[in-house]
């Protein structure tokens, strides 16, 4: 089955207000720009996202967050995204904070069907205990809290029930993806995009190259297209990839 899709305008043309998103990415490493951009031109708000972190202030997913269209963000890192604090802060935007590994294997039980697990992480921290803000009031109160955990006791120690994140979409970014929905994935971009994808009812994927089906090396795959729905071509956009820095040193003088 093709799963190639002309324009990333038309991969998420359907993607409503309101709707529920697993974004991939680390930082501006892996980020499915290409995607992002289409959203924000799209007038698509109220999107309920889980991404590791929300961008920059100018980039990945800070651009949805800049124009008002992101209503919720679940997260494990929140720094370097001024925006981010003020809405946080000012009641705008509702937040629920999570253990990075947690995240991740939320994300990952999310796409095995699995619907809960038990965790040692968060164990004797509000995490645990409830109480962190997860929206503000107009008044700078707390609006809306997290609720306790479930704890359990497994060989001694306790552990923290944490449910699975699934997600109306997802959005990712691959390295090479064929016409079946294959995906390779470069370097450290194998960070949540995975995870993400394998989490979204409906998984759109923009991909730097696309190849004829049969080309990848079975071995080489790291996705399996049975988790893709959708593949676009990324912009070719040397801006794009803003984690990357080209760092020279003077060439070496032959010995006199």
């Amino acid at each position: 089955m093709d799963k190639v899709i002309a324009t990333a305008a038309e991969a998420v043309a359907d993607i409503p207000d309101g709707a529920s998103l697993a974004v991939g990415g680390f930082g501006l490493c892996g980020i499915p720009s290409t995607l992002i951009a289409a959203l924000v031109a799209s007038g698509v708000r109220g999107l309920r996202v889980a991404s590791n972190n929300c961008g920059v202030d100018d980039w990945g997913l800070g651009l949805l967050l800049r124009e008002g269209r992101i209503a919720r963000m679940t997260s494990s890192y929140v720094g370097e995204n001024k925006e981010f604090a003020r809405q946080y802060l000012a009641g705008e935007l509702e937040v629920e904070l999570v253990p990075q590994g947690t995240l991740a294997e939320r994300l990952r039980a999310g796409g095995c069907g699995i619907p809960a697990f038990y965790t040692p992480a968060g164990v004797g921290t509000q995490i645990q205990e409830g109480g962190l803000p997860w929206r503000y009031g107009p008044d700078g109160g707390v609006a809306l809290a997290s609720p306790p955990k479930e704890v359990r006791t497994f060989g001694g120690r306790d552990h923290l029930l944490e449910e699975a994140i699934t997600a109306d979409f997802a959005l990712v970014r691959a390295a090479v993806a064929d016409r079946h929905g294959n995906l390779v994935f470069h370097a450290a971009a194998r960070n949540f995009n995975p995870l993400a994808a394998a989490a979204g009812r409906t998984t759109v994927v923009e991909a730097e190259r696309i190849v004829e089906a049969g080309e990848l090396d079975p071995d080489a795959i790291h996705l399996p297209g049975i988790h893709v729905d959708r593949v676009v071509l990324a912009a070719a956009d040397p801006s794009d990839k803003r984690i990357e820095r080209r760092t020279t040193r003077p060439a070496a003088t032959p010995e006199s």
